[in-house]
């Protein structure tokens, strides 16, 4: 495949307009109100049980310069859109829709993210663009949800759509639409939720003009310029200075592909920082996987791969409340370059490899800059977390109509040197897991448990959060399809805490669990079968022996850690079940442990799995 060509920003010199405090608070607060309200119509009017009930979908707002401007969360990019269809050739009322992995400027990571793009028009001009994407149920492809985890090219995914015209001057191409639905297995689904997005993004567009004509074009475009200005100072004179200048090197792996046997798949970064400039290098990893968990990152100058991972630099803010507060746009991309390997590795595949499952490398590449940062701050960042699996059943029901269920489910995030990881938390903001409620009305299944997952959290003296432990049993026969990474590496500890739980996942057979891989792609489920989900725990912060014995005891009363984990990990003893600590036992054991220590607590402890899979095991 030819490589596309990538578009060339001419960006505006720094504003000469003298920004209004009171005008920019003004800007800056209607944009963020603006994101909101087409995320909540998103939400009151899509159908997808993955995008109404569970909110995987994310919307952005950015300058005519293709310049993300709000913060709130990741977004797609508009680059490739403009990059075939330059600003003076739209019209208002035009409306553009892609999805292709490859030709998206490494803004869409699988074909289940449709993505619409709308033009803000302000004195016949473009001035603005307003996006939305969401993960749809189904875009076609070999395995209903559009996720096959043994995919060996992207063919095999789905429907691909390079940037297209989807509404011109406010015409829908109907034939494009008719395309798009015959391409997918829940049609009727699928076209109320683009007709959600394109209406949101189209209201949001009205709002952004509103903005426009109440300030006019100079003022506004200024306020951009300072509200980008802004990020990149804080993370300037505010984040960099924590860390010494050098260089820092660390690796870290996605475990299995889906088609090949279980290996290390290595991701690696050297970071040099010198003054207020980062160079995040990624020479030295591993080739592209013949399976789907390559990801597409090096396009646009790696603007999408910077806004990703950047904000867990967040953590170096002074306070807790201070980090809340930083809002990361695209002005963090003064603050990084990015050095990729060649074409060809995980982060750099070829096309046609598969991306279906790239969350895995989009996941590691966050955890990546968080450990080779924590060498550089003696531990002080969060432990490591992976919040993000694909669960689902598809078949026929009772009444012989076909379903599909799709479900994201959370996971607990890593320890920090402040408080315990949050239990059951979603990567995405404001998303969820499916309410059992929902689930047992729309497809035949029951949800039996759903529950914090007990000991999942990496010990620590400050434990990782929780995991999910979801029971679903099947009411009919069916299949069910699971899209997990962490299956034998286990969420890493840092600054002497372990490593969380694994992911896993079992289907009773006779009262005997049958345990499932990470990739699979529609496992036999019997009626009457209960499928067990239980996601991964983040990783621990700090000695768990330096733990406040109280606070295990606290854990162990709402039954987030166990009696043998309270004594095993963390050297706590109680008088009996459920009452005081006996002080005197606690130490005593606390001291036997730390003298059996035989060379200090690792500053990153991966978990037994990592040293199985180097071993071959």
């Amino acid at each position: 495949m030819e490589a596309q060509t990538r578009l060339v920003q001419q960006l505006p010199a720094k504003a000469a307009v003298e920004v209004d405090p009171i005008v920019l608070q003004i800007v800056e607060g209607t944009l963020n109100s603006i994101e909101a309200e087409i995320e909540y119509a998103i939400e009151r009017t899509a159908r997808s049980p993955m995008i109404r009930e569970a909110h995987d979908y994310r919307v952005g707002l950015f300058d005519r310069h293709c310049r993300k401007l709000t913060g709130r969360s990741y977004s797609a990019m508009p680059n490739a859109v403009v990059r075939d269809f330059p600003l003076d050739t739209m019209r208002p009322g035009d409306v553009f829709l892609m999805n292709d992995t490859y030709l998206t400027e490494g803004s869409i990571g699988h074909l289940p993210d449709l993505c619409s793009t709308v033009p803000v028009f302000h004195e016949g001009r473009v001035v603005a663009l307003i996006q939305a994407f969401g993960h749809h149920d189904d875009i076609g492809g070999r395995v209903p949800g559009s996720m096959p985890g043994t995919a060996t090219s992207v063919f095999e995914e789905g429907l691909a759509v390079p940037p297209i015209k989807l509404y011109s001057e406010g015409v829908r191409n109907d034939a494009v639409f008719t395309i798009i639905k015959r391409n997918t297995r829940v049609p009727e689904m699928l076209a109320a939720d683009l007709d959600s997005e394109v209406q949101a993004c189209v209201m949001g567009a009205r709002r952004m003009a509103e903005l426009f004509e109440r300030f006019g074009t100079e003022t506004v475009e200024a306020c951009f310029q300072a509200i980008l200005d802004k990020c990149a100072t804080i993370f300037r004179h505010e984040l960099l200075p924590k860390i010494a200048d050098g260089e820092y090197a660390w690796e870290d792996y996605v475990e299995h592909d889906g088609v090949s046997a279980p290996r290390l798949h290595k991701l690696a970064l050297k970071m040099t920082k010198r003054g207020d400039k980062i160079t995040l290098d990624f020479t030295g990893t591993d080739p592209q996987s013949p399976g789907p968990i390559n990801w597409p990152a090096d396009y646009a100058g790696g603007a999408f791969l910077i806004k990703w991972i950047a904000p867990i630099l967040r953590n170096l803010a002074d306070t807790p409340e201070r980090a809340a507060e930083i809002h990361v746009n695209e002005g963090v991309c003064e603050v990084f370059d990015v050095v990729f390997p060649p074409k060809g590795t995980l982060i750099t595949p070829e096309w046609p490899a598969a991306t279906n499952a790239r969350s895995f490398v989009l996941l590691r590449c966050l955890g990546l800059l968080a450990g080779v940062v924590a060498q550089a701050v003696d531990g002080r960042m969060p432990a490591d977390q992976e919040t993000i699996r694909y669960t689902g059943f598809f078949g026929t029901d009772a009444d012989g109509n076909p379903f599909l269920s799709r479900e994201v489910i959370g996971g607990g995030s890593g320890g920090r040197y402040y408080a315990d990881g949050n239990d059951a938390i979603h990567i995405v903001p404001d998303s969820r897991n499916q309410p059992a409620e929902f689930t047992e009305t729309r497809f035949p299944l029951l949800v039996e448990k759903l529950a914090l997952r007990a000991d999942s959290g990496g010990a620590g003296k400050r434990r990782g959060g929780l995991g999910y432990e979801k029971h679903y049993r099947a009411l009919v026969d069916c299949r069910t399809i699971v899209t997990a990474d962490r299956v034998r590496l286990g969420c890493y500890g840092v600054n002497g805490g372990k490593a969380g739980e694994p992911f896993c996942v079992t289907v009773d057979t006779e009262g005997t669990p049958r345990a499932l891989g990470g990739l699979v792609d529609g496992e036999p489920v019997l009626a009457g079968q209960v499928v067990r989900v239980c996601t991964t725990g983040g990783g621990g912060w700090g000695d768990p022996l330096d733990r406040e014995p109280e606070l295990v005891r606290q854990d162990m009363v709402h039954g987030k850690v166990s009696e043998q984990a309270a004594r095993d990990d963390y050297g706590v003893v109680l008088r009996r079940a459920g009452s005081d600590v006996d002080a005197a036992a606690t130490n005593a054991l606390r001291d036997k442990k730390r003298a059996a220590r035989t060379q200090p607590l690792p500053m990153i402890d991966r978990g037994p799995g990592y040293n199985r899979l180097r071993n071959g095991e």
